[in-house]
């Protein structure tokens, strides 16, 4: 069976293995547990994550299209999960919590309602896969980290109400300057004449905005799709990749196994700590007053846990920083860790654009169809041999 088709709907309750009994620290997204004394506070923080898995019985996409997911869409919800841990975060806050049977702030129920698996829904199953098309990938195909990281940034766009900056980070390289400006996209306007009514800026492709949108810092979303190896992890980066789960700022990281993708949120020792979506459960469709019922969008048992060895080497690290003080922080932060010995630095971090790169983001263009299907070559795990060879022609 191709591994891309594996779901696990026969698994109970029971057959999950416990939290291991461990005095090892326990980090989930930036916070750290211990796993003897705090462990139902373990499970409350993963459980209060969003966890998308497979749905069938869904309106068709694209109207004919397929009513399930199951067996193409991990990637797609891998990238969900880490999308709505950045609007939870957002709009309600790190230490936010879940429990079955509470009266929920509206909030929430906005963020669940713009996953909801129908067409106008911002970032539903729906969209995700017909954006996918104009990244060359057909409604049906498994996805890579990196396809998946530029179509939620496109469909960022559209969601007026969370107004967030995506920015997918690529060539292994942060600029500083780059994600300033567009966080910050007044900067662009500050030598203008005095009285202007407009001012010129994008939300990464969005047009312009209206001045009440002005706010001095955008929320950002950074995602930086990786290579961390050929075929299997390069052991001089798992100390960098641990120390990401340990950063304030940490949305977790999207990858796992050839063409099977989990949702990583934390570590534990040698193991990954991750949310699986090959499980199939039936559509939910809100009620009249747009309430949700949202027991299985919460993942209550416990998490998942893999060798770090395991990991397939294509993934994508996400981090959100809600003011620039926070970004400014995650530097300080990454600075220090490519300062400490005993790994190697999974990206550079640079003050502004090297002379070799061209910015796709600051010259408003998308990559035509060509460079974009090398780069899925690269960042996805479909074919070792066939993606070797296109690097040695490139």
């Amino acid at each position: 069976m191709d591994a891309a088709t594996l779901t696990y709907d026969t698994l109970r309750f029971g057959e999950f293995e416990d939290f291991p009994e461990t005095s090892e620290p326990v980090w989930i997204l930036g916070k750290e547990y211990n796993a003897l004394t705090e462990k139902d506070d373990i499970l409350s923080d993963v459980t209060s994550r969003l966890w998308f898995t497979y749905r069938k019985n869904f309106p068709p996409i694209g109207g004919t299209g397929p009513t399930s997911d199951t067996g193409w869409g991990c990637m797609l919800r891998c990238g969900q999960m880490i999308l709505g841990e950045a609007l939870l975060c957002r709009h309600l806050g790190r230490d936010w919590r879940w429990a079955r049977g509470q009266k929920h702030r509206e909030e929430y129920i906005s963020i669940l309602n713009a996953f909801i698996d129908k067409k106008d829904s911002y970032y539903s199953i729906h969209q995700i896969a017909q954006m996918g098309v104009g990244e060359g990938k057909p409604i049906g195909q498994w996805y890579g980290p990196n396809t998946v990281a530029q179509v939620l940034k496109k469909l960022t766009v559209f969601d007026t109400w969370s107004r967030l900056v995506v920015h997918v980070a690529m060539d292994n390289t942060v600029v500083i300057e780059e994600i300033k400006r567009l966080c910050m996209p007044w900067l662009d306007s500050a030598g203008e004449a005095e009285g202007a009514t407009e001012m010129n800026g994008c939300l990464e492709g969005a047009c312009a905005f209206a001045e009440e949108e002005t706010a001095l810092w955008k929320p950002l979303v950074l995602l930086i799709p990786l290579r961390l190896g050929l075929s299997d992890i390069n052991e001089a980066y798992i100390e960098t990749l641990k120390q990401c789960f340990m950063l304030p700022q940490s949305l977790g990281v999207i990858g796992g196994k050839p063409n099977s993708a989990h949702y990583f949120i934390g570590y534990v020792g040698e193991e990954l700590i991750f949310l699986d979506p090959h499980t199939t459960q039936p559509a939910v469709e809100p009620s009249e007053d747009g309430q949700v019922y949202d027991d299985t969008y919460h993942c209550q048992h416990p998490p998942c846990r893999m060798h770090i060895c395991e990991l397939d080497p294509s993934i994508a690290a996400g981090f959100f920083c809600s003011t620039e003080d926070e970004f400014d922080d995650w530097c300080m932060r990454i600075r220090r860790l490519s300062c400490k010995r005993g790994g190697l630095p999974m990206f550079e971090l640079v003050e502004s654009q090297p002379s070799h790169m061209v910015s796709v983001d600051a010259l408003n263009l998308t990559p035509d169809f060509s460079d974009s299907d090398r780069l899925e070559r690269f960042f996805d795990s479909e074919d070792e041999e066939f993606e070797i060879l296109s690097l040695k022609k490139a």
